[in-house]
């Protein structure tokens, strides 16, 4: 029965004779000849689709990518211990690296788009879940290369592995100068190279490939001591960046879900939103449509985004902010928002009404227990014109007393709540 189970799961079954493999290895680590003009061509490509956004056209360049060659030579090399053949695949490698990271750095540089789009950014920030991507698919590519029927997975290899995208992005990061965008993007690509390698080192040792010439002790101790250490210096970062990703999506959904119990819950709508995780402290921008929030409101609220657990975070708001509309407008054509410049010409006159009226939810209530004889409160502010060269706001309170109160100390209470000298108390 287990003879059997292991009959089911051999790799041996179906694979194509060693020698057949190994040449087609050979054949395909040169970038001379049509290789290069393939691998110009998939660079302009890959270039084009991350420049418009497009997932088709990026893909369109991974599948016809040359790259996986140079790499899968560089596996069989280790595994086989052929250093001369190592040599080729490194060299071939390098060479293709930086004519990519040359191309693609040109073509941005001479796009008249430079804006970071979603494809961009999705491969400057790696993590560990890479170097499975990687790692398994280039299992799966290896397989089938040692394989008689070769069959589909190749294409799928190519897809999942995505070699060319990453070394764009960082062509990208040249092209404008951002050091992050570079180093984020070329360690992506780095990792898919070196585990792609790895998976097929492994598969080529499993597989029994005979040594290239002669089995030195020496060297082969030495392979094994710098694959252990490459894999721990690659993937020491890896987690690292996995954990940062996780905190930021922890603390991100924090913050989503402060902004809808406490706005979007109650019927406000929140018009600009800006999350920045890296600055320390962090901070949150926010702008509501329908609501002017005073100085204890912030900070009440401040301290409502503490306790629910995005700590060293400022939380601000834009009110009666001119240059408002036009970051609105900025962030709609960037996240193809649906909020339209209606919304946003509606706010504007919103901001302007809150500079005549009274929007704090306390303040009723602390008059109410300083002065509980007072009632049909009625309270707001006007422009007061003194001469024709400026304006001043002047704020107007009527009530109504069954008693007489000391309007000396109301007053006083009222210039010292609303922050304001010009106080009009009318008794009705």
């Amino acid at each position: 029965m287990s003879n059997k189970i292991f009959d089911f799961i051999n790799l041996h079954n179906g694979e194509e004779d060693k020698s057949k493999v190994l040449e087609n290895v050979f054949n395909n680590i040169s970038f001379r000849g049509s290789n290069l003009w393939i691998l110009a061509c998939a660079i302009i490509i890959a270039s084009v689709g991350l420049n418009v956004n497009s997932t088709a056209v990026i893909i369109g360049a991974m599948l016809i990518s040359p790259l996986m060659g140079p790499i899968v030579g560089a596996g069989f090399a280790l595994g086989t211990y052929d250093f001369a053949l190592l040599k080729k695949s490194m060299k071939n490698l390098i060479i293709a690296t930086v004519v990519s990271l040359l191309v693609s750095a040109v073509y941005f540089y001479l796009s008249p788009f430079k804006d970071v789009q979603s494809e961009l950014l999705a491969r400057t920030a790696p993590n560990i879940y890479d170097v499975l991507i990687a790692f398994f698919g280039g299992l799966v590519g290896v397989i089938a290369i040692t394989r008689v029927e070769k069959g589909n997975p190749i294409p799928g290899v190519a897809i999942a592995t995505a070699l060319m995208p990453p070394l764009c992005t960082a062509g990208y990061g040249i092209a404008t100068f951002n050091l992050s965008y570079f180093a984020g993007a070329f360690y992506l690509y780095s990792i898919n190279c070196f585990f792609i390698c790895i998976a097929t080192f492994f598969v080529v040792k499993y597989l029994k490939y005979p040594a290239a010439n002669f089995k030195n002790i020496r060297y082969t101790r030495q392979i094994r001591t710098g694959i252990t250490a490459l894999i721990f210096i690659m993937i020491i970062p890896s987690f690292y960046l996995a954990y940062r990703l996780w905190n930021e999506k922890a603390y991100t959904k924090t913050v989503e879900n402060f902004i809808n119990a406490e706005f979007v819950n109650n019927g406000y709508m929140v018009i600009y939103k800006k999350i920045n995780y890296n600055s320390n402290p962090r901070k949150v921008e926010l702008a509501l449509l329908n609501r002017s929030l005073s100085e204890n409101e912030i900070e009440a609220y401040n301290r409502i985004l503490t306790n629910m657990g995005a700590t060293n975070t400022e939380l601000s708001f834009r009110q009666n902010d001119d240059n408002l509309k036009a970051e609105i407008l900025s962030e709609i054509n960037k996240k193809e928002n649906t909020i339209s410049e209606k919304d946003v010409a509606i706010n504007h006159l919103r901001i302007e009404l809150d500079k005549y009226k009274l929007s704090d939810s306390t303040f009723l209530k602390e008059l109410n227990i300083l002065f509980p004889s007072v009632s049909n409160i009625s309270i707001g502010k006007i422009e007061q014109y003194p001469n024709t060269d400026s304006a001043r706001m002047q704020c107007i309170m009527l009530y109504q007393a069954p008693q007489k109160i000391e309007e000396e100390k109301l007053r006083s209470w009222l210039q010292e709540r609303l922050n304001t000298q010009n106080v009009v108390l009318v008794k009705q």
